[in-house]
């Protein structure tokens, strides 16, 4: 259980309407309370009641941050610099969040916790040269924030040490609106604020174009069921959405607004990146988690802001390459309401 002698726990952040739960082992936001529109709190993030079904790896990425490079790297290699970099295969033949033991897989430092009207936590991990084939060190600080009673921001910085080297963090928390245990969520509306996404190959992989959603299964522009159209696309969404048509709120673009009409709960994903993998659990598969809920295909759906996947080895998609003495800032702004 310890790493460097650290201790992986659980924290968390109460504004007196939202309770949020983090672990430092991935910073990975463990529960998280909101009240419907009868004001009943309900949980509605997939996970585990303790750290260790978390340390034994029982769920696939469940709340964790995923670096140092989320999503797929093709054939888990990349060039830069003129030297090739060879990365563990483990989604074969893709490398996939970060490695074998990416910083879902690290326990953290807690640098900052603060309780009161604006709780937050800050945690820290360093990165060393070469871990998971990876160049470069990297110092790298996450604050998850109670901004209002019903809104949270997540604030990913990391600063590059002595090399260049790619960087694309994504948070991969699983929601259901209608609470952790409640099923599918098929039934949840979602809105995304993308004309465009990104086609993959057989493999998972972008295949370089940028092509329109229009007249495709994978047109969100305007609010739509989730079940809707998702026997169209194999097991169900897990593509990368193009973030060009969304307004702006504190420097941070809307992203994705999601629905759910039993409980009337709503969540809004406001960011500053470019992507956003939209994955609706397709691979989840009867894992027992809090107070003993199954959580099979389809139970929750992931938000993930981030770089475009493989974006290190496609040249026409926006580089994640972070420059020695520079710094990578990724933030997002989860607001919950009620229609």
């Amino acid at each position: 259980m310890a790493d460097q002698g650290k201790i992986a726990e659980i924290f968390e952040l109460n504004n007196g309407v939202m309770q949020v739960k983090i672990t430092n082992y991935g910073c990975a936001i463990t529960s998280l309370s909101i009240p419907d529109r009868n004001g009943k709190l309900d949980d509605v993030v997939l996970g585990f009641d303790t750290v260790d079904p978390y340390l034994q790896g029982a769920g696939s990425y469940y709340g964790c941050i995923v670096g140092r490079v989320a999503n797929r790297i093709k054939d888990g290699k990349f060039t830069l610099n003129g030297v090739e970099y060879s990365l563990a295969i483990n989604n074969p033949p893709n490398s996939l969040h970060g490695g074998l033991k990416g910083f879902d897989k690290k326990i953290w430092e807690v640098v900052e916790h603060k309780q009161g009207d604006t709780p937050s936590i800050t945690f820290k991990y360093h990165s060393r040269d070469g871990e998971e084939g990876y160049p470069g060190d990297l110092s790298l600080t996450a604050t998850y924030t109670l901004v209002s009673k019903t809104t949270m921001r997540l604030d990913m910085e990391a600063k590059a040490g002595n090399k260049a080297t790619p960087v694309n963090l994504a948070q991969h928390t699983y929601w259901n609106l209608a609470g952790h245990h409640s099923g599918k969520v098929l039934d949840h509306h979602i809105q995304i604020w993308a004309n465009h996404y990104t086609p993959v190959d057989e493999k998972i992989i972008p295949t370089g174009e940028i092509v329109p959603v229009k007249g495709t299964p994978f047109d969100f522009t305007t609010e739509k069921r989730i079940g809707q159209d998702i026997g169209q696309v194999g097991m169900g969404y897990d593509h990368n959405y193009v973030l060009d048509c969304g307004d702006e709120k504190m420097g941070l673009k809307h992203a994705a607004k999601v629905r759910e009409p039993s409980s009337h709960r709503v969540l809004d994903v406001w960011t500053n990146v470019p992507g956003m993998q939209f994955y609706t659990g397709n691979f989840v598969n009867g894992v027992t988690g809090k107070g003993g809920a199954v959580y099979n295909k389809h139970a929750g759906l992931c938000l993930e802001t981030q770089g475009f996947p493989n974006a290190v080895n496609q040249p026409n998609f926006p580089s994640i390459v972070v420059e020695p003495g520079q710094k990578y800032q990724h933030s997002m702004l989860f607001e919950f309401s009620l229609a």
